[in-house]
């Protein structure tokens, strides 16, 4: 609890030096400031580090749009999970358009690994709890994923409210077994060690189920095209309007990986309604990523592909950026969907020097299921019960709920200190009851 006081009070006292900034007069020229980098996730821990948000605002005349934008951020987490990005972003420098450069590297020791088709894999808590007498290891539902992405974006419009996106890119993927060596050399005592045994991405390699091309991870230049259609009344946190794009993505497999091309399509549906003016809204968020076409290896099925970049990370089903929770990456499949529904109430409003604060109640509902699943990787269970039982065969297509309710605590409605609490309602999606997200904004 200690960590989580520290972490909301640093991320407000962040948002405030931001805000109070951004608020005293008309800025021109060059800004900037080096901020914490802190949040935590109830599937990657504490996060620690720093971050910079550079603007160029020129004579002024643009402002509180900036020309220019240029975004660094370098951090940690206690669950091995690494940060470190740059990216650009502009509607000035080619007019008319807006393009956004990202260049970013994520390492993963601990990279959770469920299985294939969501309910189609066997979960059992005990596998990975030291205290219970089936106890394998820690790293059980584990595997390294280590991601290096870059991608130039360009949106430009039609007719309003209608725009065009296109993008190239490139994902480099290094995938293998935890590093049990590695993780130990982090720890003196003897017990909180792993032990070198075999984990679940293990018996998926040893079996087939992964193939030996893809179980190393590769290289795949992207590019995608599509369309948007955007009402919203504002980009930070819509009161009304609706946001939604649809997209294709083409993946070319590099060296080993060349028969792993294929063709994505990526569809988003978001929608705010005002139900009570300035105190109540209904968001929700439709979306779905299918493969349409060619061979896509596993890990590319745990990322959720963007027409552009607004965040660190978009990893596939599960936690705190798609279905709050339900594991990370417990949905794997080739075609997945999703669903969020929240209600965002205000509950108090107040005005601090020339800033207005609001505290508001954000209950939600989450899911998430297989749309699109892999072949049935078993034909006898009874060989390989780490992978499947024939009943959760039953189950691949049915949808992994989850719900909870979130705390903010928002300034000037652009800067919002975001704690959700989250719950499966499924055992096999989660072994813990309570899990807890904090971060900044809404999450869509």
């Amino acid at each position: 609890m200690k960590k989580v006081i520290l972490v909301s009070l640093l991320v407000a006292y962040a948002v405030t030096l931001s805000a109070q900034d951004s608020t005293r007069h008309v800025r021109r020229g060059w800004t900037f400031g080096v901020l914490p980098s802190v949040a935590y996730d109830a599937d990657l821990g504490l996060q620690y580090g720093a971050l910079t948000n550079i603007y160029y605002f020129g004579d002024g005349s643009t402002y509180p749009e900036y020309l220019h934008s240029f975004y660094a951020e370098a951090a940690y987490t206690t669950k091995h999970f690494g940060i470190f990005r740059t990216s650009y972003d502009s509607k000035h420098l080619i007019p008319g358009h807006r393009l956004s450069v990202d260049l970013t590297y994520l390492p993963d020791q601990m990279c959770d690994f469920y299985g294939f088709n969501g309910y189609g894999a066997k979960y059992v808590a005990a596998y990975s709890d030291p205290d219970d007498a089936a106890y394998i290891t820690r790293a059980f539902y584990k595997y390294r994923r280590d991601l290096f992405r870059f991608s130039a974006d360009i949106q430009g419009e039609i007719r309003k409210p209608w725009f065009w996106n296109a993008g190239i890119g490139v994902l480099h993927f290094g995938v293998g077994p935890v590093d049990i060596d590695r993780l130990n050399s982090y720890t003196q005592k003897e017990e909180n060690k792993l032990p070198d045994t075999t984990t679940l991405f293990d018996h998926y390699v040893s079996y087939g189920y992964i193939g030996a091309g893809e179980a190393s991870g590769g290289t795949h230049p992207y590019l995608h095209g599509g369309v948007t259609y955007d009402t919203r009344d504002r980009l930070q946190n819509p009161t009304r309007g609706i946001h939604a794009d649809a997209f294709l993505t083409y993946y070319a497999g590099l060296g080993n990986m060349s028969g792993y091309n294929n063709l994505k399509l990526n569809a988003n549906w978001r929608q705010y309604v005002t139900l009570l003016p300035n105190r109540l809204i209904f968001a929700y968020r439709l979306g779905t990523q299918l493969t349409l076409a060619g061979n896509s290896p596993f890990y590319l099925n745990t990322y959720l592909n963007q027409l552009y970049m607004q965040r660190v990370v978009y990893e596939g089903l599960g936690g705190a950026n798609s279905v709050r929770g339900i594991m990370r990456n417990r949905i794997l499949a080739p075609g997945v969907a999703f669903a969020n529904l929240e209600l965002r109430l205000q509950l108090l409003s107040f005005k601090v020097g020339k800033n207005m604060f609001y505290v508001g109640l954000n209950p939600f509902l989450d899911a998430g299921m297989v749309v699109q699943r892999y072949d049935p990787v078993v034909d006898d269970p009874i060989a390989n019960p780490y992978v499947t039982e024939i009943f959760y065969y039953l189950r691949i297509y049915r949808p992994h709920p989850s719900g909870g309710c979130g705390l903010k605590v928002a300034m000037n409605d652009n800067f919002v200190l975001s704690v959700d609490w989250a719950t499966a309602f499924d055992k096999n999606d989660n072994g813990k009851f309570s899990n807890l997200y904090i971060k900044m904004g809404y999450m869509f």
